[in-house]
């Protein structure tokens, strides 16, 4: 198995186990494998406004690293793509944005996170909403197609990550916008942290550095890139990002002070 494949494999065990923990009796927490309790990444993303009227398991699923529905300025009648849906959380709340009249598809290579995703879409009560089956490295739908494509804390996960922007600019219509949260990193970062895959599904070894980000995205075509910064990871924070793992704590915590972050990435397709 390619370094490729056994990445993704691992991101999909991963995010499987989420998924069962959520729909398991005692799921219902804001614990689960990737995202454990008082993890800095995914805590306090939405407000409750946003999530009263949503199922608590599409809640209890998200394990992104911000709210990119609210900010990527979504209109009525758009259609919109959410790369690496999960549990279905950002595509309800970007159908809820696009009306009646417009559609939001969520994907997800996961089969236990579509079948918990299409679960909340049937006690949400929404129907402007499909949920496809596929890899972000190849995007089942036509090109041209989109005219929003957003994302939460998952192209960080892919060992791919010029062909998943490739695969965003082919299905985005002319004039059409990426608008995702994603983890990214300035400066020097130890080498401990780039070199150990299992540290691919906690979005840490797999963010890009931001130049290389904006590089990426202009290579593709895109035009109009903006990253901006809305959280930014202190030595406490991190601590809890490596918890888990068999080397010095207070070593690394402290080599990767402020150099991690949640940003929201803008970019548009020129007409």
């Amino acid at each position: 198995m390619d370094d490729q494949s056994s990445i993704k494999e691992q991101v999909r065990e991963n995010y499987a186990r989420a998924a069962r923990r959520v729909a398991s009796e005692d799921g219902g927490g804001c614990c689960s494998t990737a995202a454990p309790c008082g993890n800095p990444i995914s805590s306090n993303l939405y407000n409750d406004g946003e999530t009263a009227a949503l199922p608590a398991e599409a809640v209890a699923a998200s394990l992104g690293c911000g709210n990119p529905t609210a900010l990527a300025e979504l209109k009525a009648g758009e259609t919109v793509l959410d790369l690496g849906s999960g549990g279905g959380i950002d595509v309800l709340l970007s159908a809820r944005r696009v009306g009646p009249a417009g559609k939001a598809y969520g994907l997800d290579m996961t089969d236990e996170m579509l079948a918990l995703a299409r679960e909340n879409q049937r006690k949400a009560g929404v129907e402007n909403v499909e949920f496809l089956k596929g890899e972000i490295e190849n995007i089942p739908l036509p090109d041209n197609s989109m005219d929003v494509i957003t994302s939460n804390c998952v192209i960080n996960l892919s060992g791919d990550k010029s062909r998943v922007i490739a695969e965003t600019f082919r299905v985005l219509k002319p004039g059409g916008r990426v608008a995702v949260s994603d983890i990214v990193w300035r400066g020097e970062i130890p080498s401990e942290i780039r070199c150990r895959a299992e540290m691919w599904v906690g979005c840490i070894a797999g963010a890009l550095e931001e130049s290389e980000y904006r590089k990426l995205l202009a290579k593709a075509g895109f035009e109009k890139i903006d990253v901006e910064p809305t959280r930014i990871y202190r030595a406490e924070d991190t601590r809890g990002f490596f918890q888990n793992a068999d080397f010095d704590i207070d070593k690394i915590a402290a080599a990767v002070d402020g150099k991690f972050m949640s940003a929201f990435v803008r970019a548009t397709k020129p007409l």
